[in-house]
């Protein structure tokens, strides 16, 4: 009974004693403030000599939360103006309030966004500071920016020609390949673009010399998912492994991109593409007489996708272009023929009916006339058409 009672007293006590004592509250640490960002350069186009130097230095205010500086958190954000930061490339600073890239650093990002070389493009930049935690996350100010890319040298040296091979293709592993329907027009420097009727679940390769296989372009491994569609490519001298084509037949387009080491493979979206091409108008020697006098008047296939005819016309006049040389049921002809420009060049589409006549040039003189099915006009992506030029001689 004694020792009971002597509990009793203890635990009273205890109470007594913590009532008395009160405990000091936990601490609190206090909301922070915004950053504002900004940069010492609102304009970078960088050189190829610039790539180890500074070019460019985003510095914020201190958002002053209750912690070492060294605990704060910082995410910079960087992206093509007009996507909400929606692909943009970030990058984590802890505790300082600055950061500094080169302009290899800055160019692999702008790289990355798929940009042009040489072109200027709007930039947006913003900052998301936080305790190292992610607590009290806040977003700075965006700043606007203008940078270009500058070209570095390709991934894979380009030849001069480029042909294709293989099952996937009309004319099956036979080398030397048809030319010029299995060989690839050059758009630049750096890259090929081709249009075949492949036949679906087979292989080919990439030739830069047609009849030799002393050299090609393959890939590494063709069991990986989604080689068919594209990814990357080498070039070697023996080894590797074929590309795979696609899984159903059709026409498609193929760019080969020596300057990133990439390929891809998607189905083409181009008019008909034709084994010949004619003209035929007022704008021709012949006139509107179908058919057309030949070779006078009709292109040269220059590769799968391109042709070619120099001839004299007359100034103020119209054409169209045909497939079958005495055949008014398909033409090449252009939407509208009262765009402006197109006496110059623009974009035709395949009719069977309907379409207007191509203006031909002011003047009368010899004038080149090139098509390239495999070039799109980019303010319509989704529509079929193909960019024609016309150049005096």
């Amino acid at each position: 009974m004694k020792n009971i009672l002597r509990l009793i007293v203890a635990a009273a006590a205890v109470i007594f004693y913590s009532a008395c004592n009160k405990v000091d509250d936990l601490p609190l640490y206090g909301n922070g403030n915004a950053p504002v960002l900004s940069s010492d350069v609102s304009t970078v186009a960088a050189q190829p000599a610039d790539s180890l130097n500074t070019v460019i230095t985003f510095n914020w205010t201190d958002p002053g939360y209750a912690t070492d500086s060294a605990n704060q958190k910082f995410v910079l954000e960087i992206d093509s103006a007009g996507r909400s930061f929606s692909h943009a490339y970030s990058t984590t600073i802890m505790g300082s309030l600055s950061k500094s890239f080169t302009a290899k650093e800055l160019n692999a990002i702008l790289l990355g966004f798929g940009f042009d070389y040489n072109v200027a493009y709007p930039i947006e930049a913003r900052l998301t500071s936080s305790y190292g935690n992610n607590n009290d996350m806040l977003v700075s100010n965006v700043i606007s920016l203008t940078m270009t890319a500058y070209k570095v040298p390709p991934k894979i040296t380009p030849p001069s020609e480029l042909f294709i091979v293989g099952n996937a293709t009309q004319g099956g592993w036979d080398n030397p390949v048809p030319d010029p329907s299995q060989k690839f027009s050059q758009v630049d420097e750096t890259t090929f673009m081709g249009v075949f009727n492949l036949n679906g679940g087979q292989e080919f390769l990439l030739l830069p010399i047609n009849g030799s296989w002393d050299q090609k372009y393959a890939i590494e491994d063709n069991t990986l998912p989604g080689v068919e569609t594209g990814g990357d490519f080498q070039y070697y001298t023996s080894g590797g492994s074929n590309f795979k084509g696609p899984a159903n037949p059709g026409m498609y387009l193929i760019v080969v991109d020596f300057q990133r080491g990439k390929y891809s493979v998607t189905p083409y979206n181009g008019p008909s593409l034709p084994d010949n091409l004619f003209i035929v108008g007022s704008a021709t020697p012949g006139s509107w007489d179908n058919p057309v006098p030949v070779p006078s008047q009709q292109f040269t296939r220059l590769n799968s996708v391109e042709f070619e005819l120099t001839l004299p016309l007359n100034g103020g006049s119209e054409y169209l272009l045909l497939p079958e040389n005495g055949n008014w049921d398909m033409k090449y002809a252009v939407a509208d023929g009262s765009i402006p420009g197109l006496s110059e060049g623009g974009y035709l589409g395949f009719y069977t009916s309907g379409g207007s006549n191509i203006p031909g040039p002011v003047s009368s003189g010899n004038y080149k006339i090139s098509v390239n099915f495999a070039l799109h006009d980019p303010a319509a992506p989704s529509d079929p058409t193909a960019k024609f030029t016309v150049t005096p001689q």
